[in-house]
């Protein structure tokens, strides 16, 4: 383990986010807090163990608060923190940890996940290999090594082949007049290049029974919603009759049969019963296929009716992560996955309903005075940025203190109750509606009534335990109403079936 201090690795590779804590320099720590804090963390460590990483959290840092000399408290968090998705605390985490122990292995090992999940894989690599030097004769730690290593040599390759500026377009490569349809197959189909509700009822049918969509109806529908994208601007804005429904729902995440049940609790859509859903489609649930061409076909039957706004894991990097891109490859094909990402990149970043709620997937911004234009002009057809008004949107949370944090998640900011009040006033709006984060009820409220969450996927992963939600708005009233609901059952593929192999590994 001595080898680690002879390493020249930086205790921070990434900037640093306030874990909270209540930690100070040169503690003057008695038997009786050492015990104390060894008690809390026992106990943080059986709610992790019943998979309550919030409870987790809370204990270990309360141990943390008792005894902060001690790297395996930070090193715990961090692993929490990882399950949570909070991966900018994860990485403080970490550095601590190593800051108080070099020769802390685990922590090398939290700070290399968190940089995996957030795709900053040549960071993560230099963890990895330092392990594996310490430990050279530990094969997991020579995997680990190894699936990272190919993950960055396959990147740098993908880059040295490409011209950004100059790729061409798979959907223009598409001639859909050459596929041919399987003469078995006996799913629906799309009679004269138009999306039916028939064909939308029976697709939903067909799915339930665990069955593909023929790869040509595939093709079509994803070339004609590319180009209905297209044609829409960055910010849509949506106008609701007066007294007539609008529905809005949170992340879907690939629970095609927790989608199915929105439909039964609120009905389909239709130009009486219009829906946005915003954001996070596919990733995570193992079913996220059936999802996104179930809202792709609505959004063609609905063009008008049925809205969808670009999430943070609609993005080439999470799809190769979290599952999508190997569903994708696994029910059709590689040139299917990178349309998809073509497509992908036209979807708007947000809506404004009657010009007095504006619905986004993440959140506001690190800089203040940003205006409805300003969202109205930004570059959308593009992978998502590390900062700026499309970063912001896409990544973002609300924190109950006033100003702004830097994000739990490393990616985005935190916004306080001020910042959303203060955008309000400046847009001359009501109230935000976003997702993004799980919450146990489905739904929340903060900031006064001024920024509501809601996620739709309920029983998250198949095991956060949470209830999904949707919003119901009246035009000329626009007072939200929430309906809660649990998970229903699906069939027996679990969730990130389809993800990176090393995602499971890493155990985030």
């Amino acid at each position: 383990l001595l080898m680690l201090s002879n390493m020249e690795i930086s205790g921070n590779q990434n900037s640093e986010v306030s874990a909270p804590t209540g930690a100070s320099d040169g503690p003057d720590i008695t038997q009786s807090n050492k015990e104390e804090a060894d008690t809390l963390k026992e106990k943080a460590n059986e709610y992790f163990k019943d998979k309550d990483f919030n409870q987790a959290i809370t204990f270990y840092t309360l141990a943390i608060e008792t005894n902060p000399t001690i790297a395996a408290y930070y090193g715990n968090r961090s692993f929490a923190y990882l399950k949570t998705e909070c991966y900018g605390y994860a990485l403080t985490d970490a550095n601590k940890a190593l800051e108080l122990d070099r020769t802390y292995l685990k922590a090398y090992y939290r700070r290399a996940s968190a940089n995996m999940a957030l795709g900053k894989f040549k960071l993560a690599l230099k963890d990895f290999e330092a392990v594996s030097k310490a430990k050279p004769n530990d094969k997991d730690a020579k995997k680990k090594y190894d699936e990272c290593n190919k993950i960055v040599k396959r990147l740098a390759f993908e880059k040295a082949i490409s011209v950004e500026d100059n790729k061409s377009s798979i959907a223009d490569s598409i001639n859909l007049e050459s596929m041919t349809i399987d003469d078995s197959y006996q799913g629906p189909k799309i009679e004269n290049g138009k999306i039916t509700m028939q064909f939308m009822k029976d697709l939903l049918e067909h799915y339930k029974n665990q069955k593909n969509l023929d790869k040509r109806y595939a093709y079509q529908i994803l070339l004609d919603v590319k180009k209905l994208f297209q044609e829409q601007p960055t910010l849509v804005d949506i106008s609701i009759p007066k007294d007539k429904k609008f529905t809005v729902c949170g992340d879907i995440h690939g629970q095609f049969y927790d989608l199915l049940n929105i439909f039964e609790l609120n009905g389909l859509p239709s130009e009486d019963n219009p829906y946005l859903f915003n954001g996070d489609f596919v990733d995570r649930g193992s079913f996220s296929v059936e999802c996104i061409f179930t809202l792709f076909g609505f959004k063609l039957l609905f063009p008008k009716h049925f809205y969808m706004s670009r999430g943070n894991h609609e993005s080439s990097t999470m799809n190769q992560m979290y599952g999508f891109d190997g569903e994708v490859k696994s029910k059709y094909n590689a040139q299917m996955a990178d349309l998809f990402t073509e497509v992908y990149n036209w979807l708007p970043l947000c809506h404004c309903i009657e010009k007095k709620v504006l619905v986004m997937h993440g959140g506001l911004f690190a800089k203040d005075d940003v205006t409805l234009d300003d969202i109205r002009k930004e570059e959308r057809n593009r992978q998502p940025p590390d900062s700026g008004i499309m970063c912001d949107l896409l990544w973002s949370d609300p924190q109950p203190q006033c100003g702004r944090s830097p994000s739990k998640r490393g990616v985005g900011v935190q916004f306080g109750p001020d910042i959303t009040k203060k955008f309000l006033q400046h847009n001359q709006l009501d109230y935000i509606i976003r997702s993004h984060e799980v919450k146990q009820d489905g739904y929340e409220v903060m900031h006064d009534g001024k920024c509501i969450t809601v996620f739709s996927a309920p029983n998250y992963c198949d095991t956060m335990g949470n209830q999904g939600a949707f919003i119901t708005l009246k035009g000329g009233d626009l007072t939200p109403k929430f309906t809660s609901y649990r998970a229903v059952p699906h069939p027996k593929v679990k969730p990130m079936a389809y993800a990176n192999s090393w995602m499971s590994m890493l155990g985030v």
